[in-house]
């Protein structure tokens, strides 16, 4: 089984929130939402733990990609702009770093216009097992 379907399959919590990886490679992951009600603040737009939890989900695709189970052990999340209902988010996470022990990423949300919605950046740990 390949990482996306086993993160699809196995990351309840991003599958609860909507969230569903859409394309993987070694060097890139893309994780899409459409931001619905249970999405939305008091402020009537996207929750930022949506927004951190579709970001952390392209991470963890990125940086489990070869097969060895890394956890996330540091992430860094600025908002630009607001996500509203009804708008279909991209998060794409590139590698900053493939370091065989805390491998770092980048991502980028966007949403369906392009428009940045928020920037995470995130490191990792690999341990010394398989993800499978």
């Amino acid at each position: 089984m390949d990482i996306k379907e086993l993160l699809n399959r196995t990351d309840r919590f991003a599958a609860a929130a909507g969230c569903r990886i859409t394309e993987v490679d070694a060097h890139h992951a893309v994780a899409e939402m459409t931001v619905t009600e249970m999405h939305l603040n008091g402020g009537n737009v996207c929750q930022g733990g949506a927004l951190f939890t579709l970001a952390d989900l392209a991470i963890a695709a990125l940086m489990n990609y070869g097969g060895q189970l890394t956890f996330g052990i540091s992430s860094s999340l600025m908002f630009v702009s607001s996500a509203r209902l009804g708008d279909t988010l991209r998060a794409e996470a590139v590698s900053v770093t493939d370091h065989h022990k805390i491998p770092a990423v980048e991502v980028r949300v966007s949403n369906q216009e392009g428009r940045l919605i928020c920037h995470v950046t995130g490191m990792g740990y690999r341990k010394n097992a398989s993800i499978q």
